[in-house]
C-alpha cells in the first residue's frame, strides 16, 4: 500500500466515525469547541498510525479521542475554576433522532452534563465510555491507562455518584414540551402566579454569561425568587424579547431572541410535571452550535 492509499484509508475511517468521536469528546468536555480541538489532535495522531497493525479501527479511534479529551479536560478544569459566574455546558442544536435514543438524550441533557462536571476527569471518562457507549472494562482500561479491575471500581463509584444527583425520572418529550409551553406563556404575559404554578418550589436557576453578557453570578434558588428575577429581567430589557421552541442536547428548550438576534438558550429540568432546574446560556462563545444541527451518535 502506497502513502496516498494509506492516507485515503485513514481519512475514510476517521470520517466514518467522526460523529461518534465528537460525541465521546463532547460528553467528556461539555464544550463543542474543545471537542473539535480534541478531534483535531485525534486526527493528527491517527494519520501517523500504521493501519496494517490496527484490528479494530473504531476502537482505536475512540481510544485516541478519549486520551485527547482527557488531556484537555484536565487543563480546562483548572481554567473553569476562574470562570465568571456559573459554568454551563455548551448547548447543541440536535436532530430528532437524538431524542429518539433515550439513553443518549439523557446523557447529553444539561442536567446530566452538569452532574458529570462533578466527577474527576478519569471518573467522567470511565462513566461516559461504560454507561453511554457500553464499552467493556478491558477496552476502557487501555483508554485511561488503568487496569480493568481499577476501571470496574471507578465505574461503580462514578455510577453511584451520578445516580444520586441525576433526575429521578425520565421525562417524555411531550411532558417536557408541555411544561415549557406553560412557562413561556406565563413569562411572556408577566404572570407571576403562572410561573409559580409551573416552577417547583425548590427550582434552581443558573445563568451563564461568561463575564460577557449579564447573568446571575450565583445560583438562584426558590420559585418566588426565580420568577421575580425572570419577570424583572424582561421588564428591564429595552429591546423586544421572543421565545421559540428548539431541540437542544436531545430535549426541548427555548431559544431566546432579543431584537431578532439569538440572545441565549434556556434548557430545563422537569420532574413531576414542574420545572426543577433552569439553565440559561448567554455567553456568545457558547452559542455557535445552537443554530445549526450537530450530529450525535453512540454508534
Amino acid at each position: 500500500m502506497n502513502n496516498d492509499q494509506a492516507k485515503d484509508r485513514a481519512t475514510d475511517a476517521f470520517v466514518t466515525h467522526r460523529n461518534l468521536l465528537f460525541t465521546v469528546a463532547y460528553e467528556m468536555l461539555g464544550s463543542a469547541a474543545d471537542a473539535e480541538d480534541a478531534l483535531q489532535e485525534t486526527w493528527l495522531r491517527w494519520a501517523e498510525v500504521d493501519l496494517e497493525q490496527v484490528r479494530d479501527q473504531r476502537a482505536y479511534l475512540v481510544r485516541i479521542a478519549t486520551r485527547q479529551a482527557l488531556d484537555r479536560l484536565r487543563t480546562i478544569s483548572r481554567r473553569r475554576e476562574s470562570y465568571v459566574g456559573p459554568w454551563l455546558p455548551e448547548p447543541l442544536l440536535t436532530a430528532p433522532d437524538v431524542a429518539q435514543d433515550m439513553e443518549l438524550a439523557e446523557s447529553v441533557s444539561m442536567a446530566v452534563m452538569l452532574v458529570l462536571e462533578t466527577l474527576s476527569p478519569t471518573e467522567r471518562a470511565v462513566f461516559v465510555l461504560r454507561e453511554v457507549f457500553d464499552l467493556g472494562y478491558d477496552e476502557i482500561a487501555t483508554s485511561v491507562d488503568k487496569t480493568p479491575a481499577a476501571v470496574r471500581q471507578i465505574a461503580h463509584r462514578a455510577r453511584r455518584h451520578v445516580d444520586a444527583r441525576r433526575p429521578r425520572e425520565v421525562v417524555s418529550q411531550s411532558k417536557m414540551q408541555a411544561a415549557l409551553e406553560l412557562f413561556t406563556q406565563a413569562l411572556e404575559g408577566g404572570d407571576l402566579q403562572g410561573l409559580l404554578d409551573v416552577l417547583a418550589p425548590e427550582v434552581v436557576y443558573l445563568g451563564d454569561g461568561g463575564g460577557v453578557k449579564h447573568a446571575a453570578l450565583r445560583p438562584i434558588v426558590g420559585a418566588d425568587r426565580v420568577a421575580r428575577l425572570l419577570i424583572g429581567g424582561l421588564g428591564r430589557n429595552q429591546t423586544p424579547i421572543t421565545f421559540g421552541t428548539t431541540m437542544v442536547n436531545g430535549s426541548p428548550a427555548l431559544a431566546v431572541h432579543s431584537d431578532r438576534q439569538l440572545d441565549g438558550i434556556m434548557a430545563a429540568r422537569v420532574e413531576g410535571g414542574r420545572i426543577t432546574g433552569l439553565y440559561f446560556v448567554r455567553n456568545p462563545e457558547k452559542l455557535s452550535h445552537a443554530e445549526s444541527e450537530t450530529p450525535l451518535t453512540r454508534r
